[in-house]
């Protein structure tokens, strides 16, 4: 699955993107803090998932190593740009994932964790990232491409984990993306008015998450017309 291709939406051009007004200072002040708490929590789930996985623990540890990595690579688009990223606003963002993912590690439900982080996190940041990109400052935009192309590694992992198993686990993808997916839209609706501050187009966000979704669970063995159904799920929370 290679990255889409992404124009700049209809609210920018090369020539209007102002990265110094304070409008867009405080949207990416969120906006900076999610993806870096994102990143973090990447690397500690990651460092679950090896636990949960020894056999697969030596590249699960590495994933974690690049999600710390660009971790540090988002901290200094913000020290590029002299905004001081809202980390207490982003850990209350990921919350509901954050929870969820660490109540099924404690029941050592695998497949809810890797649906969490390996699918639809890895998903939506691909999305995200590949909408930012053109609207991103120069950068940022030369962290960012290097960091998207490392995520489809992660969702790799999860596609060839839960492929590999897909007959004895797949009512768990399902009963999983049914709790956990609509999360992702309520959590999208929070920050509209970033996202729009910082020239993102949520809508072209929306359709990169769906399509990269799609995909994925297609990979692990879904029919097109389950690929639907489950994608529908968190649809209804838009």
């Amino acid at each position: 699955m290679a990255p889409a291709n992404v124009s700049l939406p209809a609210n920018a051009s090369d020539t209007t993107l102002d990265y110094s007004s304070p409008a867009y200072r405080q949207a990416y002040s969120r906006i900076n803090g999610i993806v870096i708490e994102g990143e973090q929590e990447a690397h500690d789930n990651y460092l679950r998932l090896a636990e949960m996985l020894p056999a697969a623990a030596e590249e699960l540890r590495k994933l974690a190593k690049m999600e710390l990595r660009h971790m540090k690579g988002f901290q200094a688009c913000g020290k590029n740009l002299k905004v001081e990223p809202d980390r207490e606003f982003a850990r209350a963002f990921f919350a509901p994932l954050r929870d969820n993912f660490q109540k099924a590690a404690v029941a050592a439900d695998l497949v809810t964790c890797l649906v969490i982080q390996s699918l639809i996190i890895e998903c939506f940041a691909i999305a995200a990232y590949n909408i930012y990109i053109p609207v991103a400052d120069e950068f940022a935009r030369k962290i960012t491409e290097g960091v998207v192309q490392d995520e489809y590694l992660h969702l790799n992992f999860g596609e060839r984990w839960l492929g590999g198993h897909f007959a004895e686990v797949k009512t768990q993808i399902e009963t999983a993306n049914a709790q956990n997916l609509p999360l992702v839209w309520k959590m999208l609706q929070q920050v509209n008015d970033d996202i729009e501050a910082i020239y993102m187009d949520r809508e072209a966000i929306v359709e990169d998450f769906l399509i990269a979704y799609g995909e994925a669970l297609a990979n692990i063995g879904f029919n097109t017309r389950e690929v639907m159904r489950l994608s529908a799920q968190g649809l209804r929370a838009a």
